[in-house]
């Protein structure tokens, strides 16, 4: 069912408090479990002659023996968070790794460099590392552990000992030799129906983001609008005597919506544009990862049907052929349990997401409404005291 209702299984998710140095979202481990609290704040500024860019403290509590402190406090720059994804993927690629945000996200929307894209990349990275460090395989990673601890000039010195670039093309040329011959022939049911499944929550996904983004639009421009409403009926006031009061009453209650609206526009682009749009994100990552676990089982199919056409090198065939049954074995298993996880939070956030628009609607409606009945309610008893007034003798 690719229903985006479907929660039935969904545990209930956990306040968001971006500064709290408590992770903000909660898989299956109990908080009793947690023993690595991070978070991502202060941002600042760094202008050189060659470049501009932002860093972020990233603090780190924890007390996993594997660590030589308790605490730590590094700053990171966005390239920083990026290398860290990359190697996640090379070490782990049939893992979900979490996604980040887009070099200039909500393009068109904010500036780069303005205190709300700043905040807006705070927030993402935030999440990101509180995913990684909330899930069960990537947690221990060797790199993670030195992205959190290292010195600037420690991880520096770290990221030169990457792979090299042949290395890297050599992985490139795989792939793409592994997507030229073709799909993968005995793919299991189970990712077989993965594949549909994440087909279909794309499109939807993506649909969902446009929409967010156009009512967010429509909403900026009635704000822009309602805003000159208010002083207009002010001035219009100065020039008519016998209802300047109302006048000046009306061009309250826009005033007051249009608070109201501003504060509801703030929801929006909080809580709700990002959660889409780091599903539609999420979306192309799932793709990428069933895409190398097809071409794992490529390699594997490839080298099964080498072995029936040929007589000789049967010995050095078979070993290869284990050693890829026992990679397409873990591949799948851990794509199993990172499927399930990655599901049950994505019904989680898409429930919480869309309950609390509704709320805060209703809350904007109600506010609104009051406003607005409670001026009417005024006129009226400023109209019967004004008619009771013209009937005495």
């Amino acid at each position: 069912d690719t229903s985006l209702t479907e929660v039935n299984s969904c545990i209930p998710s956990m306040p968001i408090s971006p500064s709290s140095m408590t992770n903000q979202y909660k898989f299956e481990d109990g908080p009793e479990l947690r023993d690595l609290f991070i978070t991502v704040d202060d941002p600042e500024s760094h202008i050189t002659a060659i470049e501009t860019f932002i860093t972020y403290r990233v603090v780190t509590k924890t007390s996993r023996g594997e660590f030589d402190s308790s605490e730590y406090e590094v700053r990171r720059r966005y390239q920083d968070f990026l290398w860290l994804k990359s190697k996640l993927e090379e070490a782990h690629p049939t893992l979900i790794i979490p996604p980040l945000p887009e070099k200039f996200i909500m393009k068109g929307m904010v500036e780069r460099f303005s205190d709300e894209f700043i905040e807006t990349r705070r927030k993402a990275l935030h999440k990101f590392l509180n995913r990684v460090a909330d899930h069960p395989t990537l947690t221990f990673n060797e790199d993670f552990k030195i992205f959190l601890t290292a010195q600037a000039w420690e991880l520096s010195s770290h990221k030169k000992q990457g792979p090299s670039l042949l290395s890297r093309m050599g992985q490139t040329v795989r792939a793409v030799a592994s997507s030229v011959r073709g799909g993968v022939k005995n793919r299991p049911e189970m990712f077989a129906e993965m594949n549909n499944y994440m087909e279909t929550f794309s499109q939807k996904i993506n649909v969902l983001d446009k929409i967010a983004h156009r009512i967010y639009k429509e909403e900026r421009d009635y704000f822009n609008e309602m805003k000159e409403y208010g002083p207009i009926h002010t001035l219009w006031s100065a020039s008519e005597e016998d209802i300047a009061d109302s006048l000046k009453g009306v061009a309250s209650c826009i005033d007051k919506c249009c608070k109201a609206t501003e504060k509801r526009m703030a929801g929006l682009s909080e809580n709700l544009l990002p959660i889409l749009h780091e599903y539609v994100l999420y979306s192309e990552i799932l793709m990428g990862v069933l895409k190398r676990r097809d071409q794992i089982q490529s390699e594997l199919d490839s080298k099964v049907d080498a072995l029936a056409s040929k007589k000789t090198e049967k010995d050095l065939f078979s070993e290869e052929i284990g050693k890829l049954e026992d990679k397409v074995e873990c591949a799948n298993n851990a794509l199993k349990a990172d499927w399930d996880r990655w599901k049950q939070n994505m019904q989680c956030d898409m429930r919480s997401t869309f309950t609390n628009v509704a709320e805060n609607n209703l809350q904007y409606y109600e506010e609104c409404l009051a406003t607005w009945e409670s001026f009417l309610a005024s006129q009226t008893v400023d109209l019967h005291v004004e008619e009771d007034s013209e009937d005495r003798p």
